[in-house]
């Protein structure tokens, strides 16, 4: 059996007037996150580990941004498109751990509904996409609440 493993990263600014959603729930806060599908950073970063295993390159060049069909899309919806090409790809799924990274909101009450949507838009049990989040105790963009990050970690076997 072949393993390969791949790193996401993402970030993305809060704004006012715009819904948060985090791991394909909406949560209820102030301000959500600007970008040019939901925003969705454990989604994005969930995309970039999976293809960054497959060599399959990264979210950008399989989404781009200048690429009007995207805006506004559901980041679930972008995650099936990314999985696909990887199980197209030959790979499966062994399993992704997800961490959010920033002061609020706090997710423990929602992290495992994350999981389950997550593993729901991959197709795959929901024990194999855990989400956990951390603080970075007020340093930097995540600390002082200007934005939100993401990493997430894929295991992939042929």
């Amino acid at each position: 059996m072949e393993l390969r493993v791949g790193i996401g990263v993402d970030a993305h600014a809060l704004a006012a007037g715009v819904p948060l959603v985090l791991g394909g729930v909406a949560i209820e806060h102030p301000r959500g996150l600007a970008g040019h599908s939901d925003g969705d950073v454990i989604a994005h970063a969930l995309i970039d580990a999976l293809l960054g295993a497959a060599n399959l390159g990264d979210i950008g060049s399989l989404f781009p941004s200048a690429d009007e069909q995207y805006r506004g899309a559901s980041s679930l919806d972008l995650l099936w498109e990314a999985y696909r090409e990887v199980r197209d790809a030959g790979w499966e799924l062994a399993n992704a751990d997800c961490v959010l990274v920033g002061e609020e909101p706090r997710i423990g009450n929602v992290r495992d509904e994350m999981g389950e949507r997550l593993a729901g838009a991959l197709g795959v049990e929901p024990g194999l996409v855990t989400v956990r989040a951390t603080t970075t105790d007020g340093l930097g963009y995540t600390g002082r609440g200007e934005g939100l990050a993401a990493h997430a970690v894929a295991l992939l076997r042929r």
